[in-house]
């Protein structure tokens, strides 16, 4: 098995311990930094991504998978120009105010990372005014928000209508997700995209910058 492809296969396995001196061993035999990061450490999230979906991998293992995955890639990232770094997009990430709850947006911020966007993540409890201050900051291209509480399902609405009225909203796609919520309300607040889970937010975030 070539380093290449024992590197995916550490990530599919979600060998975190394991993944750095097979990167590191990579790095030595001359590999293209890019190459590591391309044809080792993303293809090995690319075959975690349909095991996901099809219900043979579950969350936990997606996130050692994408840990896994973050390790390779800090050892790589020095050896490359941020420009030759490939990068499909900006991205803001935050779970509503008034929510603390992060397991699916971690989850979001890893998958994503890891197939090539570049994340801010808010973290919890991040109120409007803080999404619009990062996308005066950032400029990106999407606003992904969660919530796991119906009780603060209306804080997306909220920050959908304050990015509005700061004239942001057509700078940006907005998507939501979480566990309470549907694509009906999505679309009923006026939301671009809806991610069921992770994955397919990702797919949405994917669609939106093809």
């Amino acid at each position: 098995m070539s380093l290449l492809n024992q590197l995916a296969d550490a990530v599919l396995k979600g060998d975190y311990s394991g993944i750095a001196s097979l990167t590191q061993q990579a790095i030595d035999a001359g590999v293209a930094p890019i190459e590591i990061i391309n044809n080792g450490l993303i293809e090995g999230m690319n075959i975690v991504a349909p095991k996901f979906k099809s219900g043979e991998m579950f969350v936990p293992e997606v996130m050692m998978s994408a840990k896994a995955m973050n390790t390779g890639l800090e050892i790589v990232k020095p050896l490359i120009a941020d420009k030759d770094v490939p990068s499909k997009g900006t991205i803001i990430v935050g779970t509503v105010a008034g929510d603390l709850h992060d397991i699916g947006k971690n989850l979001l911020v890893m998958i994503l990372q890891s197939t090539g966007f570049k994340v801010i993540d808010l973290g919890v409890d991040v109120s409007a005014e803080k999404f619009i201050d990062a996308i005066k900051m950032h400029k990106p291209q999407i606003v992904g928000m969660s919530a796991l509480l119906t009780t603060t399902m209306p804080g997306m609405k909220n920050t959908i209508n304050a990015i509005q009225d700061a004239g942001l909203r057509e700078t940006v796609k907005v998507i939501v997700g979480g566990a309470p919520v549907s694509k009906d309300f999505a679309d009923q607040i006026g939301a671009d995209g809806y991610g069921a889970d992770a994955m397919a937010a990702k797919d949405v975030c994917e669609k939106f910058l093809n």
